[in-house]
């Protein structure tokens, strides 16, 4: 005879801790916000020169990747936002809790690391070298946070997705879009 097993629990998210989830408002703001700036962005990458007139291609408009960019944030703007209306964003919403201080640390580490890459980082070192220590640097101090378990793997794993992306940025800007990098 086996003993009876204890039901399976649910996998606990890395990011989840001790803090709730944000009500699918926020969602259907965030959804806003990033459709406006994606517009936004689509708008004046449309209105930028094509140099067809110095018979280029229309391939070589400064516009074409901002403008998918802004293509790609538009539309998953407008996922978001559907995702948060079924989830019931425009029902009444109950009493805003306090959050934790916590999202604002994360928030100015993001913008530090960020102004680091761009202010020191750009110029002074090759490019692709710069982002893969930003993408590193970034993804090492997120991840450290969530304990010493596991840690030197998540080290390890931060440091060959920044050599990737930085590697990945010099082979698509330079061999795909002809774009030499500082």
């Amino acid at each position: 005879m086996t003993a009876p097993q204890a039901p399976e629990e649910e996998a606990e998210s890395p990011f989840s801790g001790d803090r709730a989830p944000l009500p699918p408002r926020w969602d259907l703001i965030t959804a806003a916000v990033l459709l406006a700036f994606g517009l936004g962005v689509i708008a004046l990458a449309w209105r930028m020169p094509t140099f067809v007139e110095q018979s280029q291609t229309g391939l070589t408009a400064p516009g074409i990747v901002p403008g998918f960019h802004a293509t790609i944030i538009s539309l998953l703007a407008i996922l978001l936002g559907l995702r948060a209306i079924r989830r019931g964003a425009l029902a009444a919403q109950p009493a805003r809790a306090k959050r934790a201080g916590g999202d604002t640390r994360r928030l100015f580490t993001a913008a530090a690391l960020g102004t680091l890459y761009a202010g020191f980082l750009v110029g002074r070192l090759p490019f692709w070298m710069a982002t893969a220590l930003f993408v590193f640097a970034f993804t090492a101090v997120f991840e450290w946070e969530r304990g010493p378990k596991g840690r030197p793997r998540r080290l390890a794993e931060a440091a060959l997705i920044g050599l990737g992306t930085g590697l990945a940025v010099l082979y698509v800007f330079e061999r795909i879009f002809l774009v030499r990098l500082p």
